[in-house]
């Protein structure tokens, strides 16, 4: 364990900078006129772009070292921290690609942020900046009771950045979002105490070779699913997140779809799979009819929206019902998909969530109906637009296309059944983005309040670009991620079967 704790430093320099920012804050409290409010608020979202610029540059560092040709856990830190409870952390395969897509994200929510968020400015930073730590020591955490005090910490920032900056119905969709994450997280709490007190030990490298007898991996099994079942989220418990993508400010929803999400899918993956492998093998058909509910049923809902923010939702449920199909087709195909799948829709829903905002900043209304013509007066808009619309629909030659066939290709090899209803989901996916794009962007403008409206700003491209530019990339090189997560893969599906 020598030479520098890089890992720790990637997690906890997003939260050593909201510190600073606080002390600052606080030491210049009330020496402002109300001329030098406005520069002290872009001084704090500046300090936070190059506070969360600078954790990007030290993930990025860290990933250098990493090995992707291993399949075990790597730069790891492990100290003695509260009895056998250790602070242990570490990547690997599957953490690492979500570790970067965190820190990657981060700085591009508070640059769009720039000129929506005028109110408490210094400390809508500083929840982003803690929100980052307590996402990024999530998928870091190698002991068990780390990630659930990680996993549950994520949620006070979260409900703070729906509640204090959302809209109209804000304490309402944060209150719903916090009960729902929260009461299914307290029964994986009581799962987690049995599971240290039966193998007398929180590292998860332990327990993932612990072998829980069968009767008891099927109620330790039930009591992480109602945990990540509702991050994920899964139908029927999905109800949280439309409210909370349509309230929540954009870079919320960004950080919300683009990372947050994600987690409901790692701790199937982290813990689910390789820690109750017979449980796993017994909750298989059910969880595919759950994945193709959600994928068709969502879908449909998806189609149905007047709202851009609440269909885009939807559609995440949907994404995410691919997400579940793949995890839990037990091949390496399957697996492999889910993983870009999550990498993919990342990229994919926080681009289009910073879509929708692009207008609702001008227009103040994320209403379909008020739209239509936009290519008349936003011709670079509606280029990316639709390119994020055949992401999100699955075009091959974007990210889209690849996570959703793989995830269908290993169903397949696992449920015939299963893969022909997730399939319907793409035909659906087709229906209800084509016609949004198409009510919204294309046919005469008809409101005239859209006959002024301005072409996207240096900002928004410069948020927006860099997202457009990995969907391409990953959509015709998918390798530069397979490569990294292949050895975490095989790992988990070894452990499944006592490998």
């Amino acid at each position: 364990m020598g030479g520098f704790p890089i890992l720790s430093a990637v997690v906890f320099l997003p939260l050593i900078g909201a510190l600073i920012i606080m002390g600052v804050r606080t030491a210049t409290a009330g020496s402002f006129s109300k001329e030098e409010a406005g520069k002290d608020n872009r001084a704090a979202l500046l300090a936070g772009m190059i506070i969360s610029g600078a954790t990007f540059i030290a993930s990025v560092a860290a990933f250098l070292t990493f090995d992707s040709n291993a399949s075990g856990y790597q730069l790891v830190e492990h100290y003695a921290w509260y009895g056998a409870v250790t602070y242990k952390v570490g990547v690997d395969g599957l953490s690492m690609p979500l570790i970067l897509l965190t820190t990657f994200l981060t700085p591009i929510c508070l640059l769009a942020s720039w000129n929506s968020i005028h109110t408490r400015v210094t400390e809508y930073v500083v929840a982003f900046l803690i929100l980052e730590t307590f996402m990024l020591g999530v998928f870091a955490a190698l002991d068990i009771v780390l990630f659930y005090i990680f996993f549950e910490a994520g949620l006070i920032p979260m409900f703070l950045i729906i509640g204090i900056w959302g809209g109209k119905e804000k304490i309402y969709a944060a209150f719903k979002f916090f009960l729902y994450t929260l009461l299914g997280s307290l029964l994986m709490l009581v799962a987690v105490v049995y599971m240290f007190q039966a193998a007398g030990s929180s590292d998860i490298e332990v327990l993932e070779k612990f072998a829980f007898a069968p009767e008891v991996q099927t109620w330790l099994w039930l009591a992480f699913a109602a945990s990540f079942a509702v991050k994920l989220p899964m139908w029927p418990v999905h109800t949280w997140l439309p409210d909370a993508h349509v309230q929540a400010p954009t870079a919320g929803s960004v950080i919300l779809a683009g990372v947050l999400l994600k987690m409901g899918g790692y701790g199937f993956l982290r813990f689910s799979l390789p820690m109750f492998p017979d449980a796993s093998h017994l909750f298989q058909p059910a969880m595919f009819a759950l994945a193709v509910i959600a994928i068709v049923y969502t879908s449909l809902v998806a189609w149905r929206q007047t709202d851009m923010k609440k269909l885009i939702a939807y559609s995440s449920v949907a994404h995410m019902g691919f997400v579940t199909l793949g995890i839990f087709s037990f091949n390496e195909v399957g697996v492999q998909g889910a993983i870009f799948q999550m990498l993919s829709h990342g990229l994919i829903s926080g681009a289009l969530f910073l879509i929708v905002g692009v207008v609702y900043d001008r227009m103040h209304t994320r209403e379909i109906a008020a739209y239509g013509g936009l290519v008349n007066r936003m011709p670079v808009y509606a280029t990316l637009f639709m390119l994020f619309t055949m992401a999100n629909v699955g075009l091959p030659g974007t990210s889209g296309f690849i996570g959703e066939i793989l995830t269908m290709v290993g169903g397949f090899q696992a449920s015939t059944w299963a893969a022909a209803g997730a399939a319907l989901g793409v035909i659906f996916s087709a229906v209800y983005m084509l016609t949004l794009y198409r009510r919204t962007v294309f046919g005469e403008i008809t409101n005239p309040k859209l006959e002024g409206i301005r072409d996207m700003s240096m900002i928004e491209l410069v948020c927006i670009v860099p997202l457009a530019l990995l969907t391409l990339l990953f959509g015709v090189a998918p390798n530069l991620i397979f490569h990294i997560t292949e050895g975490a893969t095989n790992r988990i599906l070894s452990l499944m079967v006592g490998g």
